[in-house]
């Protein structure tokens, strides 16, 4: 028999209630709670090794966030008809949770860790995203896991210049900024969002806003701990320790450490001496040590290093490659870099390179996005690629990692606010390949990718820059140092890792994760200013080196123009069965997409050459055009009669241009002065109100004659005039 059940509940605001329910669900993991919020339910799960495994040296932590498509009464689309790997948005949602929970565990806890968070039920204005992190954190929290605090995350946007928490999804397509925010009672953990130029003291209210109500999701979960009674944590194996090898080793390398620091010296010469050095310290152990004292003499010195050039960079104030605290890298940059892709941009700043290029596709290419809860189509697609010789390593290749997809996400949502709207039809695809890393590589792909839509002529009307900040602490003595444009080594050792895009008016791209207690909001409005400085510089020199998009697009891209039809002619534009469409991208090589938006239909036309273009959209325009008398129409011989010769005049518009109309001269025969397939302009006269046909006249474009001509016998009018409404095949 099932045990009672659990429950917490609390008000999210405006009368939204969530509950967390433990002791129902999956009772034989170590941790297990269900998050609900409306129809929207969140089992989550937690489950920790009790012993590390051998040999063990780091924390092997895993969170995996997925959606079942039964949540939403959905059967998936794949030829299995099962759930696959994780996609994109599941993998975002992964790290979020990740990279706000990893910070939780002891430093010198090594037992693995995996937590599963799966949507059970779908509700479709409540956003999953933004209940992950609690339900994560709440199983570990009735878990007897050793974790040191309690957190949660929420979403704000700011909607009508106010501030929501956790909007509908709804409320969240009106929105100008949407953050997801990690935090302890006491502090930020994590941040990442979009937002269209917003300021830095509107990130910082609203991160003030998301604090306060993850205070009370945590309370919620502290209150759920002790009705389960988790009074305390298990004990776990501690790593081993060996004071005289620690003493020895700083002894041997501390100062040497510090040499190679402060030199100054590129990526690979530091770390050549840095490996060097720990050589020389293995074999001061003598010719045959303990692989246990060597184990410990490597992981000690990886400590030391960590310890020295952290205390270097706060007491005097220069970082591993020389630089000023506030100091960007070296820039090189160009566009139009390769001949043949519709955009292209190399991006360089110090050790850390992007090759950029852009690709214009029709409303085909547009990629299908789906999740439980629904199916969208971006038309803006960004790409970025890791590979191993960029750091100068050997790996197998495989299919993009988390890694790549978090980085190229970032990316997307920067620039992704200065695209151009759904008018624009065009299908764009940038992507990013990192030829060399040290730092950063997403921040370049932020700049080489607003670089490159600028040279393909993509309408992007302000470059989006980005730089990665740095956080050094030191609580003995509360000094601190703000990095600018951080290198890989100084993420690694540092105490935050911030990243921020925008433009020259504000903010459109951040991504934070604090591995530290206790960052202010007055070191983060520093951290912000000096960030805004850094990515100042960095935009100037883009704006040098292309200061707005190309006014056209590449010769060799396709061309593009949309039309805006009335509703009723899109049939007539189709045709029976498509054959009208199908005819128009046969004759002028095009592609045609036509989409019904409201009470207009949206025509977009794509043509590899601009002759073709013209040719195809001339043909729409003449479908959907109204006749109007006194217009002057080139028209196309389609049939001779005795009495004058069928014209159409306009596609699938046909008239009689009469004998008499064809010159200001007298005709007696049709021979010899028209045949089919002749191009002539004629002028729409006059519209039979009764039979609606067209009446056509070429003589009225031409100068008349200084004699009159002899009319025709009046007989001759009345059987052309008769035969004329004759139906013509």
């Amino acid at each position: 028999m099932l045990s009672q059940p659990i429950d917490v509940s609390f008000d999210l605001g405006g009368g939204r209630t969530v509950t967390i329910e433990t002791g129902k669900l999956a009772r034989q993991a170590d941790g297990s709670v269900v998050v609900r919020q409306g129809n929207c339910m969140i089992l989550a799960t937690a489950v920790a090794n009790k012993e590390p495994k051998p040999g063990q040296s780091f924390f092997p932590l895993s969170v995996d966030y997925m959606e079942k498509f039964s949540s939403a009464g959905r059967i998936p689309g794949s030829f299995f008809k099962r759930e696959a790997k994780l996609n994109d948005y599941e993998v975002l949602t992964s790290r979020l949770v990740d990279r706000a929970l990893r910070p939780l565990f002891p430093d010198d806890y090594l037992c693995e860790v995996q937590v599963i968070i799966t949507l059970v039920s779908s509700d479709t204005e409540v956003m999953p995203d933004a209940l992950a992190c609690l339900a994560a954190s709440a199983a570990l929290a009735v878990s007897d896991i050793p974790i040191k605090e309690i957190i949660s995350e929420v979403r704000v946007a700011r909607i009508d210049n106010e501030y929501v928490v956790n909007p509908t999804r709804s409320e969240l397509a009106k929105a100008d900024m949407d953050f997801m925010i990690g935090a302890t009672e006491k502090n930020l953990m994590m941040v990442e969002g979009e937002s269209k130029e917003c300021t830095e003291e509107d990130l910082v209210k609203a991160l003030e806003v998301a604090h306060e109500a993850i205070k009370l999701q945590i309370k919620a979960q502290q209150e759920l701990r002790d009705k389960k009674g988790i009074t305390q944590k298990r004990d776990y194996p501690r790593p081993v320790q060996n004071e005289s090898i620690l003493e020895k080793v700083k002894a041997f390398a501390k100062d040497k450490i510090y040499e190679i620091a402060k030199a100054g010296s590129a990526k690979h010469e530091r770390s050549d001496a840095y490996a060097k050095l720990k050589e020389e310290l293995v074999a001061s152990f003598g010719e045959e040590p303990e692989e246990e004292d060597v184990k410990l003499a490597g992981k000690y010195f990886e400590d030391l290093q960590w310890e020295v050039v952290r205390n270097m960079i706060l007491d005097d104030r220069t970082r591993l490659d020389g630089r000023k605290l506030d100091e960007v890298r070296s820039l090189a940059m160009e566009t139009d870099f390769l001949p043949t892709p519709h955009g292209s941009a190399l991006f360089t700043r110090g050790e850390t390179q992007s090759l950029t290029t852009v690709t214009l596709g029709t409303p085909l290419d547009e990629l299908l996005v789906e999740s439980a809860a629904k199916s969208d189509y971006s038309k803006f697609i960004l790409h970025y690629n890791f590979p191993p010789f960029s750091t100068g390593e050997i790996k197998f290749l495989r299919a993009p990692g988390r890694r790549e997809i978090g980085h190229g996400n970032l990316a997307l949502r920067s620039l992704k606010q200065m695209m151009p709207g759904n008018d624009y039809p065009y299908t764009v695809r940038v992507v990013s390949d990192i030829l060399e890393s040290n730092g950063s590589s997403s921040m370049a792909t932020v700049c080489a990718g607003s670089l490159a839509l600028m040279d393909a002529g993509v309408p992007f009307p302000k470059h989006v820059s980005g730089v990665a900040m740095g956080l050094i602490t030191r609580g003995t003595d509360n000094k601190y140092a703000i990095l600018t444009d951080i290198l890989g080594d100084e993420d690694h050792l540092g105490d935050m890792d911030f990243k921020v895009t925008g433009t020259r008016e504000g903010i459109c791209g951040v991504q934070m994760d604090i591995k530290i207690d206790g960052l202010s909001m007055n070191t983060m409005r520093e951290a912000l200013e000096q960030a805004r400085k850094g990515r100042l510089h960095i935009l100037d020199a883009m704006y040098d080196c292309i200061s707005a998009a190309r006014e056209e697009v590449k010769p060799h891209a396709p061309r593009m123009e949309k039309l805006f039809i009335d509703k009723e002619f899109i049939g007539a534009v189709i045709g029976p069965q498509g054959k009208v469409i199908q005819e128009i991208q046969r004759t002028t090589g095009t592609t045609i997409n036509i989409e019904e938006v409201g009470t207009v239909g949206e025509v977009s036309v794509f043509s590899p050459a601009k002759e073709g273009l013209d040719k195809a959209v001339a043909w729409i325009k003449g479908i959907v055009a109204v006749p109007s008398v006194g217009e002057v129409y080139e028209a196309t011989v389609k049939g001779i009669k005795e009495f004058g010769a069928f014209v159409e005049f306009l596609p699938g518009k046909q008239g009689l241009l009469h004998i008499s109309e064809i010159s200001w001269k007298r005709l007696e025969t049709m021979e010899g002065v028209l045949k089919e397939g002749d191009v002539v302009k004629v002028k729409l006269v006059g519209v039979d109100h009764k039979t609606g046909k067209f009446k056509l006249s070429r003589k009225a474009l031409m100068p008349k004659p200084d004699f009159a001509p002899k009319p025709r016998p009046a007989a001759d009018q009345e059987r052309g005039s008769a035969e004329s409404n004759a139906p013509h095949n």
